[in-house]
């Protein structure tokens, strides 16, 4: 049942993002558009969500799916692992980085979060909004997330 859930998680997050802004239907960008034909068919999108892998991780991580059957054309190469590193991207390693990337991205990509800088305060009524709208955060990894972010995130 829970990869059923996750399925769905992953389909509601690229729905969401191509979801209708403005009176007008957004169009997902190039990127993500190959993400989602050649790297989607064989896994899920969870998979990627969670890997906060930088440019050359990326790259071997592509490099390798590619050997193994992925159907990248290789005019694409650059424009998809771009876009993995803007928005599945290296975060700073430390307590909470774990639960982030897997309680957070269940709604959010990796660049939503690292370009929402803010203080503690605003950090710790973000998410207990984000728990009101339903986040699975427990009470013991609520300060865990709120110190990593506060701590990584916040105004220079």
């Amino acid at each position: 049942m829970r990869g059923v859930f996750i399925s769905l998680m992953g389909a509601a997050i690229v729905a969401g993002s191509m979801a209708v802004t403005a009176g007008q239907a957004a169009q997902p960008d190039k990127g993500e558009q190959i993400m989602n034909a050649s790297c989607t068919t064989c896994h899920d999108l969870r998979l990627i969500q969670v890997q906060a892998m930088d440019k050359e991780a990326w790259t071997s991580s592509v490099d390798m799916m590619i050997q193994r059957g992925a159907d990248v054309p290789k005019n694409d190469l650059p424009i998809l692992i771009e876009y993995l590193v803007t928005h599945h991207g290296p975060m700073p390693e430390g307590p909470g980085k774990n639960i982030v990337l897997n309680v957070c991205t269940m709604c959010h990509d990796l660049s939503r979060v690292r370009r929402n800088l803010a203080t503690r305060e605003d950090w710790e009524d973000k998410l207990g909004t984000m728990l009101n709208e339903g986040a699975p955060l427990s009470e013991q990894d609520f300060p865990i997330v709120l110190n990593y972010l506060a701590r990584n995130f916040k105004p220079q």
